[in-house]
């Protein structure tokens, strides 16, 4: 198949679990033989950017990459955020999105790149779109507002103009509604996350396909003994900004005098953190890791402390402790971050930061908990979170489009909320159900 994708950030100009999905989707699409097409804003990731480096990228064999970038440089994916249409990348978006070679196309993070307007292009095709954000439901992407706190109650407006975020009229025109119903299924990671858009009134075929790792992304060292170090540590990742709740984190530390806290990641907000944690000799900053650093560092760690204070869709860092046999300890408010950590078995969940200290301490000295949580988590990675499974359900949820769209029975798109595709197996993705 020809499966192209578009989203925002990809490859070198890229942060965040979305753009790492994307390059794990399309790597694994392609060790298959599929010719994978990915279309991505450099003025979009320039605009954003700051100071956060380039990633070391190479496209594998059979990954296509379409890096886009225009002569109006940053005003295009502003007049994206304010108009919701690709505008000066249409052109670009139309040629690859609409050649009647393409099979697939799959949307990801299209805020910068495309807007919802996006959606309409390719309609020869399978077209699906994985929401890997609240974008569709928050002009800031996170549910969190005012850059302090959950969103509890809409105040979209003056959310945006405290965030400097151009105003987007747009919301107020049907625009998403308009441009969802072009999909033939939207994805979540995360049950949660699925049932939050749901009850904000999206109303697209919903279906649930969590996030999966690429089977060699651990380099094997799972089977390994963790490199000796002098002393326990837990550690933490993530871009360093303040949703992720690393300033939570940090000051807890002066209380566990024993155990180290050691952090990977970078972003605009790390000045405060290292500020934060002056005078706390246990608390060390390791700069941005690349795979086999954080999996090195994942594998060492006695727990991996997710502390985001935002509803995560999913929460890669999860998954990716997991895969070394490391348990996690995640905030029960994180979204999906505590479906996954805590109700997979391979965490401990916390609500306050009494609980998150004795969650660290627990996990520091009861080898005999550790190892039950740590067998957990890995089972779930090599099992439904495994690239196999993913591609199996990825596959199916394809097939069942096209399936209904050749019989001319219910197209999945018609099929009500609470019930899988007739064509899709039991096991397969399966649109929002009451469980």
């Amino acid at each position: 198949m020809r499966i192209c994708m578009v989203t925002t950030f990809f490859g070198a100009q890229s942060f965040g679990g979305d753009a790492a999905y994307v390059e794990r989707l399309a790597g694994a699409l392609a060790r298959r033989g599929h010719e994978v097409h990915v279309a991505h804003c450099v003025d979009a990731f320039e605009s954003v950017r700051g100071k956060h480096p380039l990633r070391p990228f190479e496209p594998p064999p059979g990954v296509t990459v379409h890096p886009l970038k225009s002569k109006a440089g940053i005003l295009s994916p502003i007049a994206t955020q304010v108009t919701g249409r690709p505008y000066f990348k249409a052109e670009a978006l139309k040629a690859l999105l609409d050649d009647v070679k393409t099979d697939v196309v799959h949307f990801h993070n299209i805020s910068l790149v495309g807007g919802p307007a996006v959606l309409e292009m390719g309609s020869h095709a399978v077209r699906i779109m994985t929401a890997h954000e609240h974008w569709l439901i928050c002009p800031m992407h996170l549910l969190w507002k005012y850059d302090r706190r959950r969103c509890e109650k809409q105040e979209c407006v003056k959310c945006s103009l405290a965030g400097k975020r151009p105003p987007q009229a747009w919301r107020s025109t049907g625009l998403i509604d308009r441009s969802l119903r072009q999909l033939d299924a939207l994805v979540f990671p995360s049950r949660h996350a699925l049932e939050e858009h749901r009850a904000r009134g999206i109303g697209a075929p919903l279906v649930h396909l969590p996030y999966f790792l690429p089977d060699d992304w651990s380099g094997g060292i799972e089977d390994e003994e963790p490199v000796p170090t002098e002393r326990p540590y837990v550690a933490a990742a993530g871009r360093l900004v303040r949703m992720k709740g690393f300033q939570r984190l940090i000051p807890l530390m002066r209380y566990l005098p024993e155990v180290d806290l050691r952090i990977a990641g970078t972003g605009p907000y790390e000045s405060r953190l290292r500020s934060l944690a002056k005078g706390l000799p246990n608390v060390k900053f390791e700069g941005l890791l690349g795979r086999e650093g954080l999996a090195r560092l994942f594998h060492g760690a006695r727990a991996v402390v997710v502390p985001s204070l935002f509803p995560e869709t999913f929460g890669y860092v999860v998954l990716e402790a997991f895969s070394v046999r490391t348990p996690v300890i995640v905030d029960v408010e994180g979204g999906a971050l505590y479906e996954n950590g805590v109700g997979s078995g391979g965490g401990l969940g916390y609500r306050n930061d009494a609980e998150l200290l004795w969650s660290i301490r627990r996990l520091v000295h009861d080898d005999e908990l550790r190892e039950e949580l740590s067998h957990a988590g890995f089972s779930r990675r090599i099992n439904e979170w495994s690239e196999a499974a993913h591609l199996d359900r990825y596959f199916e949820l394809i097939a069942g489009i096209r399936a209904g769209r050749a019989s001319k029975g219910p197209h999945l798109a018609a099929i009500g909320k609470t019930r899988a595709h007739p064509d899709v197996p039991a096991e397969t993705p399966q649109t929002a159900r009451a469980d």
